[in-house]
């Protein structure tokens, strides 16, 4: 039997910190949407016609977020142990991180999308 060296995703490690990774680029990205809004207004009285630097850090966060996402999917369809993931093994308390990682991503990821939308679209600051 060959000695198969895994792949980088299976070398990582799902933990607290990468559970909490999403919700802190979303909550990143929120901060950045208003200061982008409230430093706008102030100073031009209005929106930049096409916000290069706030598009180009949504992508990022978007990017980074689906990152995310994908290895936590990639570590929840590791082989071993049986749904409901309920036991107190490895493999399992991996799979719980990864599913709940996994969950917060999309959540993390649908709330950028909405964040950038009023100061993509919006024109005028009232």
């Amino acid at each position: 039997m060959k000695n198969r060296r895994p792949h980088w995703s299976e070398r990582l490690k799902v933990t607290l910190w990468t559970l909490i990774l999403p919700p802190a680029i979303w909550a990143g990205h929120f901060l950045f949407s208003y200061l982008w809004a409230a430093i706008s207004c102030a100073k031009a009285g209005t929106f930049a016609t096409f916000p290069l630097l706030f598009v180009a850090g949504t992508i990022i966060a978007l990017a980074l977020i689906a990152l995310s996402g994908w290895i936590a999917w990639h570590q929840g369809r590791m082989p071993g142990g049986s749904v409901p993931h309920e036991d107190s093994t490895d493999i399992d308390r991996l799979r719980f991180l990864a599913k709940s990682t996994l969950l917060l991503a999309g959540l993390s990821f649908v709330g950028v999308l909405f964040t950038a939308m009023p100061v993509i679209f919006l024109e005028d600051c009232l």
